[in-house]
């Protein structure tokens, strides 16, 4: 098993930047395919990004790419979201999980974190 912990989240303008960061604790972090999902009032949960155990072959929902950027840290048990020319339509809790095969699938992925809230002004 492993726990996920969000943080980074906060209010922002539009344009501008923000980083998340998911900290694992437990089972050994590097053996987790890890995805960020989305979630905005009323709508369903929706995949953001994901990355592969190794760090390579990172995977991007169309509404985020050229605007998001995925790495991770195995030595710091740590995925990290960075996100630049936010827009309104960005605003959501933003979670981390983790799943054991290569997934964009919500229901693929067996731990989440609680969560960070992204508000982006307009």
């Amino acid at each position: 098993q492993v726990q996920l912990v969000e943080s980074g989240g906060g209010l922002v303008q539009a344009g501008g930047s923000l980083r998340l960061s998911c900290a694992a604790s437990g089972r050994t972090f590097s053996v987790y395919f890890m995805g960020w999902f989305r979630q905005a009032p009323g709508k369903e949960r929706e995949f953001v990004a994901a990355i592969s155990r190794s760090g390579g072959t990172p995977y991007f929902a169309d509404s985020v790419k050229g605007r998001i950027t995925i790495s991770r840290d195995n030595a710091k048990n740590t995925v990290d979201l960075q996100m630049n020319s936010l827009k309104p339509d960005d605003t959501a809790v933003y979670y981390c999980a983790a799943a054991m095969q290569a997934t964009t699938r919500r229901w693929q992925y067996s731990y989440w974190g609680q969560g960070t809230q992204v508000t982006v002004d307009s």
